[in-house]
């Protein structure tokens, strides 16, 4: 005899697998790709049911069980696998970066924590869709401000975290992929361009520090960006057994940071260099050999360099209470000089009947622009400069060569005017 065929309220066949419970919910229980037993319910056996008055809207159980069946049979996880959060998959992807450097690690851990973690972190992965992504970076960007640089880092933090959610079957695919590339073109950013000062601006500015009783003594660490292309933590944390005076060369092996860590603590750091392309030798040009001289002497008067950091010693930037410079109060210093320079210069060209010669707001970052950009002027070498500079793409000095360069060419087109008989 035929085994009776389960039916429920409505005298409908049920499948294997399906119920219907005393309180009119559907079930279906099933076993996940481990071999797990699963359960699913719903208030509606088939699409075209209509939902209890009072319950809120949900697939049908048949619509689930074909969703259940098309996970399984691509390696999509179900189930209470299924149900993990962003905030899950981002631990998860931030342990296996085994080989992240602190001082980024503990960068990423601040964004997602204070911009992501509370809101949009505690989305499960099978919820989130393209328009959700979309939608949160928008918020950053309208509630919060956000510019192009902390997009970048929000979405470097995100869409990898949903990627390896991809690669170990909790999605099927990345629902950020795209998102950033159609934020950009909406709000029509630009790759932020830093920008070299002329020739006109570094001999002002130089000037402007020699002359100034207020800010001479900051010369020869001004002297040593503009004379070595070097990178403000590279600057900061070079210390004396760093420079080979016999032979004239500055050794660059290291970088002290300045950042915020996990605890909420500012402190000092020494990191290396973030590629084996920022490992390398400078050589001293007369100018920087004679400012590290000056801030010899300088330290022989007022004493060595107090700070110990991470094993290192002997700094040689100091302030005058003997620790190491601050990035953020070198910018504030520079702001103030240039700011001066330009009320100075606009008195003085308002006095002589003549346009001003201003200064662009600039920070100590834009002083490794100059250098690179002098340098490109009088050198040919790619390689060279590249070597110096410590580019880890070759591309990253080409573009400023041509830059540099393009100016030198059109200067150069002009001489030859009326000098070549064309007509």
């Amino acid at each position: 005899m035929a085994a009776q065929k389960r039916v429920d309220n409505k005298r409908r066949i049920l499948k294997d697998g399906e119920s219907q419970l005393p309180d009119g919910r559907y079930r279906y229980r099933y076993f996940d790709m481990d071999g797990c037993r699963q359960v699913v319910y719903s208030w509606k056996l088939v699409e075209r049911d209509r939902m209890p008055p009072g319950k809120k809207d949900d697939l049908s159980l048949r619509e689930k069980e074909r969703q259940i069946e098309r996970d399984m049979e691509d390696s999509i996880k179900t189930g209470r696998d299924a149900k993990i959060t962003l905030n899950q998959m981002f631990e998860t992807y931030m342990t296996g970066k085994i080989s992240l450097k602190q001082s980024t690690r503990t960068n990423y851990i601040y964004m997602y924590t204070h911009y992501v973690q509370d809101g949009f972190g505690k989305k499960m992965l099978k919820d989130i869709r393209y328009s959700d992504v979309k939608a949160f970076y928008n918020s950053l960007i309208v509630e919060k401000g956000f510019k192009a640089n902390s997009m970048e880092i929000i979405n470097t933090l995100i869409h990898p975290a949903l990627t390896l959610a991809v690669r170990d079957g909790y999605i099927r695919f990345n629902p950020s992929d795209g998102v950033m590339m159609e934020i950009k073109k909406s709000h029509q950013w630009e790759k932020t361009h830093r920008h070299a000062l002329t020739i006109e601006e570094q001999s002002a500015f130089l000037n402007y520090i020699a002359s100034n009783e207020q800010y001479k003594h900051w010369l020869p660490m001004f002297t040593l960006f503009l004379g070595t292309g070097c990178r403000v933590g590279e600057i900061v944390g070079l210390r004396w057994e760093d420079c080979d005076f016999k032979q004239r060369i500055i050794n660059i092996n290291h970088t002290l940071i300045y950042r915020l860590q996990d605890d909420g603590r500012v402190e000092y750091h020494i990191t290396t260099p973030k590629t084996e392309a920022g490992i390398r030798e400078i050589p001293m040009m007369d100018e920087v050999y004679d400012a590290l001289v000056q801030l010899k002497n300088w330290q022989v008067l007022v004493g060595d360099a107090h700070d110990e950091i991470d094993g290192y010693s002997g700094f040689i930037l100091t302030n005058r209470f003997g620790n190491v410079c601050n990035p953020h109060t070198i910018n504030r210093v520079i702001e103030r000089m240039y700011k001066g320079y330009n009320k100075q210069e606009t008195e003085q060209a308002r006095a002589e009947g003549r346009q001003p010669m201003l200064i662009r707001h600039f920070s100590v970052h834009n002083l490794r622009h100059t250098f690179c950009t002098r340098f490109c002027e009088n050198e040919t070498n790619l390689k060279v400069i590249q070597d110096i500079m410590g580019h880890a793409d070759i591309t990253t000095t080409m573009n400023i060569y041509a830059e540099a360069t393009k100016e030198k060419k059109q200067e150069a087109m002009a001489n030859l005017n009326g000098k070549i008989k064309i007509m």
